[in-house]
């Protein structure tokens, strides 16, 4: 025999439960007469074949033909003494979800203006509610038992992180810039988001970016951005970094032919060489004005023979256009000259590097 529900409520809803279902599992018998108890923070909808029906507000509710009508014309109830019918409730929580967070799985690169690329995390915070109870439990709900912000929150955070990717590549100019603008990238994503959470029932009411942090690759970035701006020289910068970079290389173990150790030496002279110029030329700029083999302010005035233009020195490392330039010859057949062994260099990525003394080997030879 059929279990009548005479009193059709759910008085134990939880904080995190969006809909509770009565009964939990299977179809309930009800009937004309019966009891629906409907909490200021809920709404009650009917349910059955898959379909949300008739909705009940907040009250006690008898049912009838009246406030059945979608069921009771479905069901064609009401007439010939019958008034036993199966479906199912489902109470949908109306209360403001106040404690659900979003954030990046993934870093998300992004151009930046002063770095060039960079790598950054998102995280921040939500508050939602169920705006149209019919819609949500026929979209999410289904025949599921209850449903918790749990599990709704991957799909949601899904959401969110597909529309802020989207925003930050239109508006990103520098993650320097970023910090002052959260208040202006959250409003925007709350009204970005809105249409999404209104398709499925939910009314997205706030939306904050807590944080956006660089992963550690970015932030050395950063670190180094600042290190540049300290130093106010971009061309002396680059030098030394890309002195630096040389003396790591050289230290290296390997190279064919050992010449790890001449191109160590090498790059040590060269980065001495450079840093001294770096720092003379920074403490003494006078000084460093005046040409070589200018005479003293107070030497006699004396005339002097005209002294030919020098030569550059070359560089105790060079690249490939520099040593060609050195013996005089096109790229190419320095390039040649490695390939076959003929002459010994140290590959750094794409480039190579040449020390001097190892083109004045090769020509001695």
């Amino acid at each position: 025999m059929a279990r009548i529900i005479d009193v059709i409520e759910a008085p134990d809803q939880g904080a995190q439960q969006l809909v509770v279902r009565v009964p939990e599992v299977g179809s309930g018998d009800f009937r004309f007469g019966s009891q629906v108890i409907v909490r200021e923070s809920q709404r009650a909808v009917f349910y059955r074949d898959g379909k949300s029906l008739d909705l009940f507000e907040p009250g006690r509710h008898t049912i009838t033909t009246a406030n059945l009508p979608i069921l009771s014309g479905l069901l064609r109830l009401g007439t010939g003494g019958r008034d036993i019918f199966t479906a199912e409730v489902f109470f949908a929580n109306m209360r403001e979800f106040t404690d659900m967070k979003w954030g990046t799985p993934e870093p998300v690169t992004l151009r930046d203006t002063d770095l060039g690329l960079v790598r950054l995390r998102g995280f921040g915070q939500y508050t939602m509610q169920i705006a149209d109870p019919k819609r949500f439990v026929d979209q999410f709900v289904g025949t599921q038992g209850m449903y918790r912000t749990g599990q709704i929150n991957d799909f949601l955070r899904s959401a969110i992180i597909s529309r802020m990717t989207d925003m930050w590549g239109e508006n990103m100019t520098s993650i320097l810039d970023l910090p002052r603008l959260f208040d202006e990238l959250s409003a925007a994503m709350r009204a970005t988001l809105q249409d999404d959470f209104t398709a499925m029932g939910l009314a997205l009411k706030q939306f904050r970016i807590v944080s956006i942090s660089p992963t550690e690759e970015t932030a050395r970035a950063i670190d180094e951005r600042a290190s540049m701006g300290a130093i106010g020289d971009m061309a002396a910068y680059m030098q030394f970094k890309t002195a630096r970079a040389l003396g790591d290389a050289a230290q290296q173990p390997g190279g064919a032919g050992g010449t790890g150790e001449g191109l160590g030496l090498g790059a040590g002279i060269g980065l001495g060489a450079g840093m001294a110029g770096m720092i003379t030329n920074a403490m003494n700029p006078q000084q460093s004005a005046t040409q070589p083999g200018a005479p003293a302010p107070n030497a006699p005035a004396a005339p002097q023979p005209p002294t030919p233009p020098q030569p550059p020195a070359a560089p105790a490392v060079m690249t490939l256009e520099q040593a060609a330039a050195y013996l005089q010859v096109a790229p190419a057949d320095i390039q040649a000259l490695i390939d076959d062994g003929s002459l010994q260099a140290k590959r750094i990525g794409t480039q190579y590097r040449i020390a001097r003394k190892a083109i004045d080997d090769f020509l001695a030879g």
